[in-house]
């Protein structure tokens, strides 16, 4: 008997992008460290990879984001 199971997060119709396999799966196939999701259709899980992307983007150009203080703030305000 193991000690430890493998358990999975998720349930039949939510759907996720696995990272490992590189493709769409629906309910708990992979362990949730592996995967995107869930996704409400199979249409938005194959765009997982895209919107990540797009996301990070976004977070990248995003001025909060950035260490440098804002124009006409010190690190004493």
């Amino acid at each position: 008997m193991a000690l430890f199971k493998k358990r999975t997060v998720g349930k039949p119709g939510e759907w996720y992008y696995c990272l490992e396999h590189k493709k769409v799966e629906e309910g708990p196939d992979c362990p949730g460290k592996d995967r995107f999701g869930p996704y409400t259709s199979r249409a938005e899980a194959e765009r997982a990879m895209e919107s990540a992307r797009e996301r990070n983007l976004q977070w990248e150009n995003d001025p909060r984001w950035h260490d440098a203080p804002a124009p006409g703030r010190t690190d004493q305000d």
